[in-house]
C-alpha cells in the first residue's frame, strides 16, 4: 500500500548561514544538539523535521541559483512556551547565546506574550505564550480534543 502523502507538512528547514561553525555554535549554546553534520552542513532533529543549517552560496547553488543573493527576515520561526516567565528567559538564553534583540517580551495585542530575537545571520526567532495554544508534556502543541 502507498504511503498516503500530505501536503501539509514540513520535513526540513534549512537556514543559509554566513558562518557555519559561528552559527552552529550560537544553536550549541543554546543547548541544540547536532543529529548529523557533513561538509558544509550541519542537522539538528527536532521532533518529526530537521533544522539544517548551510551556507548561503552553497544553498543558492543547491536551489539553482547559483550566485543569488538570498535575503532574511520575511518570516519568522516561532517557539512557544508555557508561560510568560518561560519566554523571558528563552529571550535571554538567546541574547546570551548571541542573538540580536528586536522586540523584548511583552504583552500582545491578541492576548498572549512573545517578543523577536535575530540570530547571527539575521534569522527572525519569535518566543511566545499563547493561552489559546495549549503544550503538550514535552513543549509541542497539544492535538485538539475531539468533539
Amino acid at each position: 500500500m502507498a504511503q498516503r502523502l500530505s501536503a501539509q507538512r514540513v520535513t526540513l528547514i534549512a537556514l543559509g548561514v554566513d558562518d557555519l561553525e559561528r552559527s552552529g555554535a550560537f544553536y550549541e549554546t543554546l543547548g541544540w544538539q547536532v543529529a548529523q553534520e557533513m561538509p558544509g552542513v550541519k542537522f539538528y532533529r527536532l521532533k518529526g523535521l530537521m533544522l539544517g543549517l548551510t551556507g548561503k552560496a552553497a544553498l543558492a547553488q543547491d536551489q539553482g541559483r547559483a550566485g543569488a543573493e538570498l535575503g532574511i527576515g520575511a518570516m519568522a520561526l516561532a517557539q512557544n512556551y508555557a508561560a510568560p516567565e518561560d519566554v523571558d528567559a528563552a529571550f535571554a538564553a538567546a541574547l546570551s547565546a548571541g542573538a540580536t534583540a528586536l522586540k523584548r517580551p511583552q504583552e500582545a495585542e491578541w492576548g498572549g506574550y512573545s517578543g523577536y530575537y535575530a540570530d547571527p545571520d539575521g534569522h527572525v526567532w519569535e518566543v511566545a505564550h499563547n493561552p489559546f495554544w495549549p503544550l503538550d508534556a514535552e513543549g509541542y502543541l497539544a492535538e485538539p480534543e475531539s468533539p
